[in-house]
């Protein structure tokens, strides 16, 4: 798949005309808890040619590739990457820093190392609690509930809590946030939840789990009193600005030495 994968980052270099420098497995996938029939969420950031940064009218800065029940493949251009990346933007945190990556340049490796200097805690604590917030409340109340949900809402708690631990961004892969930060009375039931789950579909049902219920919502009180605690950080422009700059004028010369 892989091989697959790659091929249709070509096709998109080539039709859109742009320099993908970073392309990576987001969601379930790079989570480590895809089922057999998950789709895989190709996610990328593109360079267009320099002159397109140029222009007095604008240019879409998303490309939308394709979705279907196999595939779902889009990316960013690399100037709305690093607009969102000054706000800190946790998806995208996540896309830097996923585990399954299917093409790196250097300049894909560069813009990972900036990252680091522009991760908020109380950003990413509040994207990872509203995730489990909504989760828990909308998909877990019921006496049967989808399995891929325990997950949907296990994960964004114990990388919320990971971050306000460690101030950093969480792991990628729910493993390594449940070794670390899951209560080792827990970790049994999990791990058999997580074995069903990858060995199931995306619709598989199981009975309310209630001290899996009583954990996420102990859980999400508790994130919501500590995080209100906690103050954004300021962030400067100029290190993104030169990186940009940087990466545009890299590619003139890529672009017109072909």
């Amino acid at each position: 798949m892989k091989e697959i994968i790659q091929k249709k980052l070509e096709e998109i270099e080539k039709q859109e005309n742009v320099k993908i420098i970073l392309a990576i497995e987001s969601g379930s996938r790079a989570w480590g808890f895809g089922s057999a029939d998950s789709d895989y969420d190709v996610r990328f950031i593109y360079v267009r040619k320099p002159e397109m940064y140029l222009r007095l009218d604008s240019v879409r800065d998303v490309i939308e590739w394709q979705l279907d029940e196999v595939f779902d493949i889009s990316g960013w251009d690399i100037k709305k990457a690093l607009q969102l990346l000054y706000k800190s933007n946790p998806t995208l945190f996540e896309w830097i820093n996923s585990p399954i990556v299917y093409k790196e340049t250097r300049e894909g490796r560069e813009l990972r190392d900036i990252s680091k200097q522009y991760f908020d805690v109380k950003k990413s604590v509040m994207h990872y609690l509203n995730m489990a917030s909504n989760t828990f409340d909308n998909y877990l109340q019921d006496e049967s509930v989808k399995l891929k949900k325990y997950f949907y809402a296990l994960r964004p708690i114990l990388a919320a809590k990971y971050a306000l631990e460690n101030k950093t961004q969480p792991p990628i892969k729910f493993n390594d946030l449940k070794d670390m930060i899951l209560e080792d009375n827990l970790k049994t039931e999990v791990n058999h939840l997580l074995e069903l789950k990858i060995n199931s579909n995306e619709t598989e049902y199981i009975p309310v789990i209630k001290d899996l219920n009583q954990y996420i919502e102990k859980n999400i009180n508790e994130i919501k009193h500590y995080v209100n605690n906690i103050t954004e950080s300021q962030f400067e422009w100029d290190r993104l600005n030169q990186y940009f700059l940087k990466l545009v004028n890299i590619n003139v010369k890529r672009w017109y030495n072909n």
